[in-house]
Formats: structure tokens, sequence, C-alpha cells
């Protein structure tokens, strides 16, 4: 089985998350996921993390802390995805590589068909989002 290692980020903008719906042609296509993309061998996760979305989305993001580590199975392809948390500068995205791009709260999430790896990351972000609601 051939593993790839992938980046995405959770950029955050008050409170409200950036998503990216794959291009239709592409594998997983019209699918929405945290943006990102592969690591190139040897390359450090936050700078490809970096490069993806400058790539993918116009943008420049200060990658944090990692967020969540998900192993997911496509077949004969072992996906390892590394999310980050990402601080949101300011900068207005752009969609270049991706079909579109969203600002949503964790609780819209739903109403979005995410790639399967990425739904562990939706949860996360979902139960993250019902704990503060419940301590306030």
């Amino acid at each position: 089985m051939h593993t790839i290692i992938v980046t995405a980020a959770i950029i955050v903008n008050q409170d409200k998350i950036l998503i990216a719906q794959r291009p239709a042609q592409a594998e997983h296509g019209l699918k929405w996921e945290f943006p990102g993309g592969k690591l190139h061998v040897g390359e450090d996760p936050k700078a490809g993390l970096q490069r993806e979305i400058q790539e993918e989305l116009a943008m420049e993001v200060a990658v944090e802390d990692i967020f969540e580590v998900v192993s997911h199975c496509y077949g004969d392809r072992h996906v390892l995805l590394l999310c980050y948390t990402c601080r949101y500068l300011g900068q207005q995205p752009v969609a270049r590589e991706c079909r579109d791009f969203r600002w949503v709260r964790p609780d819209e999430m739903d109403g979005y068909d995410f790639t399967a790896a990425d739904l562990p990351v939706v949860k996360k972000l979902q139960k993250l989002l019902d704990k503060k609601e419940a301590c306030q």
C-alpha cells in the first residue's frame, strides 16, 4: 500500500473556518476539504502547508500547532493527514486550484460533502464548539 502525506489548514476568521471545494476533474471531485495538499519528499510539513495554501488560495497563513492527525485508506492508498491550526493574516482567498471556498462555522459543516479523511477533523471541530457553547 502506498502512503501519501498530506497537510491541511484550519484557518479561523472570527468564528468561521475556511473550507475548499475540490475541482470537478480531481480525485474526489467536488468534495469539500480543509485546504492544503501533498508534501514533497523531504519537505517540512509547515512549509509545505504554507506553499499549498499559496498555490491553492493565493494567501499567506501563519502555521501554528498540529490540530489532528488522521490515517485513512482510499482503496490501495493510505493517506496520513496532518492538520494544523493556522492564523488568518487578513488576506482574502482566491480560488486558484480549487473550485470554490467558503467560510463556515463548525455547526454548518454537516451541510457540505467532505472527503472521508476530513470527516474526523469536522467532528473534532464540532465537539470543541459544543464544549465552548456549554461553558458559556
